[in-house]
């Protein structure tokens, strides 16, 4: 714990925003608040990952919780890791996720339609819960 808050300092000192991609798991959302991140990017793994309908309500429910928690300690918040155009949906009803990480499935899609199409489409998608 203590090597992360001295490499934290370090980049703060520089100017730079911490960032850590942890599991949608409260102690860990505390953890990265105790060390000093600014943002956690909670992973949407399990979630984009669920086979079933109980599953997936487990998932988004503790991606729910994390965000909270991370709201309610002052962290930005970010998710990311198997997000899809199919499963993005659901996750953009999360207000407090102000950034979505999305590379994959964006970068497919354009092989098909191109990038600038993939992009707009994707924003469409996270737009529309506006």
């Amino acid at each position: 714990m203590e090597s992360f808050k001295k490499y934290i300092r370090l980049f703060h000192d520089a100017d730079i925003t911490v960032s850590l991609f942890i599991d949608p798991d409260l102690d860990q959302v505390k953890a990265a608040h105790r060390v000093g991140a600014d943002v956690v990017e909670i992973s949407t793994a399990r979630y984009s990952e669920s086979k079933t309908k109980k599953e997936l309500e487990t998932n988004i429910q503790q991606i729910i919780n994390a965000v909270i928690t991370a709201e309610k300690l002052k962290l930005g918040i970010a998710a990311g890791h198997g997000l899809t155009y199919i499963n993005i949906e659901p996750i953009t009803r999360i207000d407090a996720i102000t950034e979505y990480n999305i590379g994959h499935s964006i970068i497919a899609r354009a092989l098909f339609t191109g990038v600038a199409s993939a992009v707009k489409e994707m924003k469409d998608k996270i737009n529309s819960r506006l």
